[in-house]
């Protein structure tokens, strides 16, 4: 049965976003306003995304909506069907979560440990600055877990990139795995525990240090999946209830 249309309205708190007059481009824009929608599951996973809803929802036209749509497509959070549009990418099964962390497990602790080695200092000031930015975003808005969500983001892909290796490199970047993680965690207290693991995996890194990076990216990935397993497991009970809401 086909999932039914998703008008995103207003993000969660019901505040509509405001149109930049400076700073980013209006695709920037679309792009923040539709990943908030994803990640908060305002958008539910499977859902179409009516790009005509979406203009008028933002008062802009329908060209930057379909290039943010594009790279969103690209990071593997809708993707595009023929004579129908866009859809909001199904939500990750438990197993595919397991997976997942398994694969992550193996390679991003090696990753962060080679980073402490050999990441540049530009990549380290980067690293520094996004520190600071994490710690000051409030989680109490959809477009706020966004930002912070992409920020996490960039944090693992600068350390796989970090790493010198470019399979490793490739295939974090392949997984797009971040912003996934995120969808299924929204409304859970991830970030506040998430920016401490994040603080403590960049002190490494700034320290040079690769025994200190690789424990404390391993002792983050550990974290995250029992938060992700505690997700899954309570969306599992949701769903066996009659008209249960799935509130990750």
């Amino acid at each position: 049965m086909d999932t039914p249309d998703t008008t995103p309205l207003t993000p969660p708190g019901g505040s509509r976003s405001p149109r930049p007059s400076s700073g980013p481009t209006l695709v920037e824009w679309a792009h923040e306003h539709l990943l908030s929608m994803l990640l908060s599951r305002q958008i539910a996973p499977g859902a179409r995304i009516r790009i005509d809803a979406v203009a008028r929802e933002l008062n802009i036209s329908q060209t930057p909506i379909r290039e943010a749509l594009s790279r969103l497509e690209a990071e593997k959070l809708v993707h595009k069907v023929t004579n129908v549009g866009y859809r909001a990418s199904a939500q990750m099964t438990r197993e595919e979560v397991n997976d997942l962390y398994a694969l992550r497990l193996l390679i991003e602790p090696y990753a962060a440990a080679r980073a402490a080695e050999s990441m540049t200092d530009e990549s380290l000031g980067i690293l520094t600055g996004m520190q600071q930015k994490m710690a000051q975003i409030q989680t109490g808005s959809g477009v706020a877990y966004a930002r912070f969500a992409e920020a996490d983001s960039v944090l693992h892909h600068l350390v796989a990139t970090g790493s010198g290796n470019r399979l490793i490199a490739d295939t974090i970047e392949r997984l797009h795995v971040h912003l996934h993680i995120f969808r299924f965690l929204y409304s859970t207290n991830a970030p506040a525990e998430a920016a401490e693991e994040h603080r403590r995996i960049i002190d490494a890194l700034l320290a040079r240090d690769p025994a200190a990076a690789e424990a404390a990216m391993r002792d983050h990935l550990e974290r995250s999946r029992v938060r992700m397993d505690h997700a899954s497991s309570d969306a599992e009970t949701a769903s066996d209830g009659e008209d249960a809401p799935l509130t990750i």
